[in-house]
């Protein structure tokens, strides 16, 4: 199928116009939009118009995100294998998927249709995380497959952070435009807010799929050993276990993971708390919180830029330390103004929220922008390409983790006397809501930072790794300088010797 792809140049490499970068993305307008519609609002949706218990709510988020985790390295190794298939021979690996995804994203509206029963929200979550994995994780890979160089990739890591950040403000605005509209107690306002998202989600896939292009199949088939086969669903399921520890024994990949996870499940948490807790502890409303998340929403918007900025001058693990510093105040500050008696109609209130979308912003730029080069330290310890298999396995950790922390704080908010429903809770209930905010976020924080003091991948040493890897593809046998040797044990935590396919993790003997 024809695309709007720029044609490549004399050196093989596609150039990247502004349009496949903006294609790129808006993706994420789905990708993070939909995350912030749902950790920003699903719980309170479900305790408060579908009759659900905060654990109930919680179990849902549970097994929608397990099941989801399981699907999503097969779907990740099944990508990477699709090129063999005559479906991806005319659509392309990764993009085929993207292309079937697009008539199914109206399942994330029927998520928000209010007065339904238990297995109704559980069934239709468990169909919109399927279908999100389904094209998310293809689109992971397509930074890694369009761009080479760090700064390319750098690009692309920005600008779908910026769109993620745009549809991020629209999720935390819309919910209180809409009750301003159909009043404060109608459930509609979700129902109305799940369809238009369902519209951008349906229009930026469209625009990925156009303006988006993959590795050329001869350069990957290059990449794939000889006598490998394309993928039975059970060597797909197999995959699931294989491809998750092997990913693993790449120390910057173990490191990233780390790192995504410290800055990602600590706003987990906050988000599954804080619509809460500006309601019931700070005397606020649906129309407040709406207002405090858009706030919040819009300086992470302007935080991507200073991270940006931070992560290519200094490093991506200084600008994370900074971000989760910032972030950290901001949560400290929200618990010492309630603690003082402080609502959330006092102009003070708008401090923490400073401070926390400052660094929530950063957070949420670093690992996806240092995501992006994680194939190519693997490619020089494995010799192969499997951008898909990242993609999977980083989002079925995600997946199970996340689903853990928000099961998490439901079932202590239920411990700790919180009633679905009710006006108003007990000293008990919101004394339980600061504590998980308080201490659940920060905790989680600091074991991010800890290890981002391990993390060494920045433009530098990325140069280096990428010329090493040129080197050995020319098959120069000359060894390396002490300085590159350093580097490259450093990120892929292997010693030279093994690298370039020598090592249990290539399954193969180069």
């Amino acid at each position: 199928m024809a695309t709007s792809a720029p044609a490549p140049t004399a050196s093989g490499q596609r150039p990247v116009r502004l349009i496949n970068y903006l294609a790129y993305g808006s993706n994420d307008v789905l990708g993070a939009g939909s995350m912030a519609v749902i950790s920003g609002w699903v719980l309170f949706f479900y305790t408060t118009f579908c009759g659900l218990d905060a654990w109930q709510a919680g179990l849902i988020f549970l097994v929608a995100r397990v099941l989801d985790a399981i699907a999503s390295p097969i779907i990740g190794h099944i990508s990477d294998n699709m090129g063999q298939t005559p479906l991806g021979r005319r659509f392309g690996r990764r993009r085929f998927f993207i292309l079937a995804a697009i008539p199914l994203l109206p399942s994330f509206a029927i998520m928000w249709i209010a007065g339904q029963g238990f297995w109704y929200y559980l069934v239709t979550y468990v169909l919109f995380e399927l279908v999100y994995a389904m094209e998310i994780i293809p689109y992971e890979t397509l930074a890694a497959e369009m761009g080479k160089d760090f700064k390319t990739k750098a690009k692309f890591a920005t600008t779908r952070i910026l769109f993620a950040q745009a549809s991020a403000i629209l999720a935390g605005f819309l919910p209180g435009w809409l009750i301003e509209a159909l009043g404060k107690d109608s459930a509609d306002t979700f129902l109305y807010m799940g369809i238009l998202f369902t519209a951008l989600f349906m229009l930026a896939a469209g625009l990925l799929f156009l303006f988006s292009w993959e590795r050329p199949a001869s350069e990957v088939a290059a990449l794939r050993p000889a006598g490998d086969q394309k993928p039975s669903l059970g060597s797909a399921v197999k995959a699931l276990y294989r491809n998750l520890f092997s990913t693993f024994r790449i120390r910057a990949f173990r490191l990233h993971l780390g790192m995504y996870l410290g800055g990602y499940i600590s706003q987990d948490v906050f988000n599954a708390a804080f619509t809460f807790f500006v309601v019931f502890a700070l005397a606020g409303s649906i129309t407040v919180a709406s207002s405090l998340l858009g706030t919040m929403y819009m300086v992470q918007f302007v935080a991507v830029a200073i991270a940006s900025y931070v992560a290519l001058r200094k490093s991506p693990s200084r600008a994370y330390q900074l971000a989760a510093i910032s972030f950290a105040i901001g949560v400290v500050a929200l618990l010492v103004l309630w603690n003082a008696g402080v609502r959330s109609t006092d102009a003070l209130i708008w401090v923490p929220i400073f401070f926390a979308g400052l660094g929530r912003g950063a957070l949420n730029y670093i690992p996806w922008a240092t995501y992006n080069y994680m194939a190519d330290v693997d490619e020089i310890v494995t010799g192969r390409r499997r951008e898909g298999a990242f993609a999977g396995v980083m989002t079925f950790v995600r997946k199970m983790t996340q689903s853990a922390a928000v099961f998490g704080v439901t079932t202590i908010m239920s411990w700790g006397g919180f009633i679905s429903g009710a006006k108003v809770q007990s000293d008990q209930a919101i004394n339980t809501l600061a504590i998980v905010l308080g201490i659940g976020t920060i905790a989680v924080l600091a074991c991010g930072i800890l290890v981002s003091f391990r993390f060494k991948l920045n433009s530098a040493t990325h140069d280096v790794l990428m010329a090493e890897i040129d080197r050995l593809k020319a098959g120069d046998t000359n060894p390396p300088t002490p300085e590159t040797r350093a580097i490259v044990e450093d990120l892929t935590g292997w010693k030279y010797e093994q690298l370039w396919g020598n090592n249990p993790v290539a399954g193969i003997r180069r």
